[in-house]
């Protein structure tokens, strides 16, 4: 049992042994090391132009919590999420969304109904009423406001898509 944990504490996060880990990765090196750990390899790319900026107090803790907050959510339901999403990246600036089990999404047209799923969600915040835009902004520009800057979601075996909130 020591050993196990011993070489959990030796390993970077995605396996890699800390060792062999670059101490400084750059932008490429880090989405590469999430391909094929969380997703498979980026198939589809697109940069979707946001009508909001990043809030200027949008922090990581920010993010995290929008994350852990929808999270929740999924969990207190009576049947398993269809999908898991987390917060990566140095300053949990990128989202991933990975369909979980037979329930999820299969395909980036079903991917797709989902992320407008989640903008319907979006139009009904406080934040988004309160700045009377719920009825324009998307689940994209939601995610610019809190300060994302990247969104990759997937299917988890055949397809990842990416799209740079620019």
């Amino acid at each position: 049992m020591a050993a196990g944990c011993e070489a959990l504490a030796q390993t970077g996060q995605g396996g890699a042994p800390a060792d062999r880990m670059p101490e400084r990765m750059d932008e490429r090196s880090l989405d590469q090391r999430h391909e094929g750990y969380y997703y498979p390899e980026i198939t589809s790319r697109e940069i979707y132009a946001a009508r909001a900026a990043a809030m200027p107090d949008a922090t990581r803790s920010t993010r995290v919590a929008f994350v852990t907050a929808l999270t929740q959510q999924q969990l207190g339901k009576p049947y398993p999420p269809p999908f898991a999403l987390f917060a990566k990246g140095e300053r949990a600036e990128k989202m991933i969304i990975v369909s979980l089990g037979d329930h999820g999404f299969r395909s980036i047209y079903q991917a797709r109904g989902l992320l407008a799923q989640l903008t319907a969600v979006a139009r009904t915040t406080p934040l988004l009423r309160e700045m009377q835009v719920e009825e324009v902004f998307t689940f994209f520009d939601l995610l610019k406001l809190m300060g994302f800057e990247q969104l990759t979601v997937s299917d988890g075996e055949t397809f990842a898509h990416q799209v740079k909130l620019d």
